[in-house]
Formats: structure tokens, sequence, C-alpha cells
């Protein structure tokens, strides 16, 4: 599910597809790959979780997560190289949440990672036909955007944050798709 998210395109376009048209047109941003992965782990029998993870001065990265043996994994879609998958090695939401935090930066080379959201089961938009729409599912979106966050950082530790080396953005950005 992973390698097939990978060969995608990021989409840069300003959409919210359902898993039906990122089959379909071949393309998916951060939310619409997490949505799919989240699709695609339901069919294998998971239930189909995301979570938020929310940013400052930057944008936020959704991506699909289950549970196996009692340790969290995620699968997601990214314009940059290390917010993507996560073997199921957590064992809590807290911890894989900040397995994102090294490498979530905006272009100012600030890191950008404050807060993350309780698993969404998408299960609960079954009735708005989420997997299968022609239709935008921004409902999904907005519902990330309406649910508390739990802080990863407090503000003592926020003020002494450093920015990333050159080394590890260009790392980072392997990959990176600008318009």
């Amino acid at each position: 599910m992973q390698r097939f998210l990978d060969l995608l395109p990021y989409n840069l376009g300003y959409t919210a597809c359902s898993p039906k048209n990122v089959l379909h047109k071949r393309t998916a941003s951060c939310l619409e790959g997490a949505i799919f992965a989240a699709a695609a782990l339901r069919i294998l029998g998971f239930p189909p979780l995301i979570f938020d993870l929310e940013a400052k001065q930057d944008t936020d990265h959704v991506v699909a997560i289950y549970k196996t043996r009692g340790h969290w994994g995620a699968v997601a879609k990214s314009n940059f190289s290390g917010c993507r998958y996560r073997e199921p090695v957590y064992r809590t939401l807290r911890e894989l949440a900040m397995s994102y935090f090294n490498i979530y930066f905006n272009l100012r080379f600030e890191r950008t990672l404050r807060a993350y959201s309780r698993p969404v089961n998408l299960a609960r938009f079954d009735n708005l036909k989420w997997m299968t729409t022609d239709k935008p599912v921004w409902f999904i979106a907005e519902h990330l955007c309406e649910i508390p966050h739990l802080r990863l950082i407090t503000p003592a530790m926020e003020k002494n944050l450093t920015r990333l080396d050159p080394r590890s953005v260009r790392a980072e950005m392997t990959g990176h798709r600008k318009k």
C-alpha cells in the first residue's frame, strides 16, 4: 500500500478526492493519501483510522494509522521523504506522532509539529460514502479541524527549538514536488 502511494505523483492542487477518485486520477495529496490508505486498511480487516498532525506556521499532515500486535504504525503520502510510512513499533499514538517531530519543518527550516489528534474512524462517514463518492470529501478535513488535539511540546520547549540544518533539509526534500 505504501509503495502504491509512493508511486503516485503528489497532488499539489487544493482537492479532497475520495479513494475511488484517487484510483481514477492516479494522484494524491497527504489528505487524499491518508484517506485512501484508511480505505485499503479497511479492506484488509483493520478499522479505517486516520489522525492529524497539527503544525504551527505550516500545513497539517494526515496519516492513516493501524495497530498490530499492540503497536501503532502509519501509512502516508507526503511531499517530504520522512513524513510517510512508519513500522508498527510505537506503543502509543504520542510515540508515533513524535516519530515525525524532527523531520517536520516548514520552508524556513523551523520545526513546526505541535500536536496530534486522537484516531478518527472514517466509518463514521459511511453514510456519506467517503470511499466511493465522486464528490470531494472535505467533510473529513473539516472534522479533523474541529476535534481536539493533544500538545506534543510545552511552550518552553517551543522557544528553544533549533532550525534544521541544510543537510537534513536536502535529505527530507528528496523528491519534493513544486508547482
